[in-house]
């Protein structure tokens, strides 16, 4: 066949199979999700990637022209690197930093069967790394806004004929997926289940819809007053003061009044869409404040913030996986509000990671405040990465803790 498919048609449903070109001579289980913690069950691919690979090298039988091929937000390589070794050229994009690293590693691991990098080019998820592309490979994400986010610039700067393919686990996905996708494509049709993962293909993109994001919105943070978060659509929480974090900084309020924090320098750890860093900013102005997340959205969203608040001179924003570019007991105070997740799964070790990386850099006598889920229970995990620890607040849900630094 070598007729493009009708709108509306996938090619499994087509042919009645699907090919396995990407996918049967790949070696997955050397895949790794370092540098991310691993634990039981937990591995560097997943049903769903096979399915995209697999559905990617139908569409190809079929008569579509694969390349330029975009691959956006692969986790640990599963999707980038089978498609290196059989030949095909690969635009990649990455919100994650953490998982950038870690398609790099991956691909030191398997380099024996991945071809020359000069097939690989790596860029910010944007107009550029779009522009043109025929065929666009994607992992749902958990957040409708990041999808909302993604397709809309497909739909601007991808080829007219562009094939978005969105793939994920049965169980974490939903209609609304497909309704958000249809404000950018004018046919997306859900593909056969396989393994309890299933594909969704767009194509039509509609465009001159105006940009979902960056958006901002007016939150009153506690001892501060109204001030605009800005997000952009891969931020947690969007541009909303998250209820964690707000008794977080009624607590920390509380510490200022009482001349406890004001150490000069502080680490925004996961920083988000900027809340914690413009807090101290604003409440502490003689503060400098590093404001890191892994998340290139995140970064970019706090620094919205700071600029729609006037404290960008204060606030330094980096993006950084963890904390790997801040150097050895360097830091006086650092403030988290870990995540609990890795993309779908609950994955407790992230939060782990992140402890363990601000027990690294704090001081001798530096404090770590720190606030999450009571049921998570991380009382003793600080206390032994960091140091002597108290529980200076608490509600129904969050637990808000000061951890000392014993070196």
């Amino acid at each position: 066949m070598t007729a493009p498919l009708p709108h509306g048609q996938t090619p499994d449903a087509v042919l009645g199979h699907l090919r396995s070109a990407y996918t049967l001579d790949f070696p997955f289980a050397e895949l790794l999700r370092d540098p991310l913690p691993g634990g039981a069950g937990q591995r560097a691919h997943d049903a769903a990637d096979l399915l995209l690979l697999d559905t990617l090298a139908t569409w190809s039988e079929v008569g579509h022209r694969l390349d330029p091929v975009v691959v956006l937000d692969d986790r640990h390589g599963a999707l980038t690197l089978p498609l290196l070794k059989a030949g095909v050229a690969v635009r990649l994009g990455q919100d994650s930093a953490s998982h950038q690293r870690s398609v790099t590693r991956n691909a030191e691991r398997v380099g024996d069967c991945v071809r020359p990098d000069h097939l690989l080019t790596r860029g910010e998820i944007g107009p550029e790394l779009l522009a043109g592309a025929r065929t666009v490979v994607l992992p749902l994400p958990r957040s409708l806004d990041a999808l909302d986010q993604t397709a809309h610039l497909v739909a601007e700067h991808a080829d007219q004929e562009v094939v978005l393919l969105a793939g994920g686990r049965d169980k974490h996905m939903s209609p609304s997926m497909n309704e958000v996708l249809t404000r950018s494509f004018s046919s997306v049709v859900a593909g056969r289940g396989r393994s309890k993962s299933r594909v969704i293909t767009a194509r039509g993109p509609r465009r001159g819809r105006p940009a979902p994001f960056p958006r901002t919105q007016v939150q009153d943070l506690p001892d501060v007053g109204p001030v605009t978060l800005g997000a952009h659509g891969a931020t947690f929480g969007g541009a909303r003061l998250d209820p964690g974090t707000r008794l977080l900084l009624q607590t920390m309020a509380t510490a200022v009044e009482a001349g406890e924090l004001n150490r000069g320098r502080a680490i925004d750890l996961g920083c988000g869409n900027g809340t914690v860093a413009l807090w101290l900013a604003r409440r502490l102005p003689g503060m400098s404040v590093l404001a890191t997340d892994q998340s290139a959205d995140a970064c970019r969203s706090t620094e919205l913030t700071a600029r729609q608040n006037g404290v960008q001179d204060q606030v330094e924003v980096r993006r950084d996986d963890a904390l790997s570019t801040v150097p050895d007991a360097s830091e006086p105070l650092v403030v988290v509000n870990p995540p609990f997740h890795d993309g779908n799964a609950v994955d407790p070790g992230v939060a782990h990671r992140l402890i363990a990386e601000a027990g690294r850099v704090l001081q001798d006598g530096g404090h770590l405040w720190c606030v999450w889920n009571s049921h998570l229970r991380y009382r003793p995990l600080v206390e032994r990465l960091i140091g002597p620890t108290h529980q200076v607040a608490r509600d129904r849900q969050f637990t808000v803790t000061v951890s000392t630094r014993r070196r």
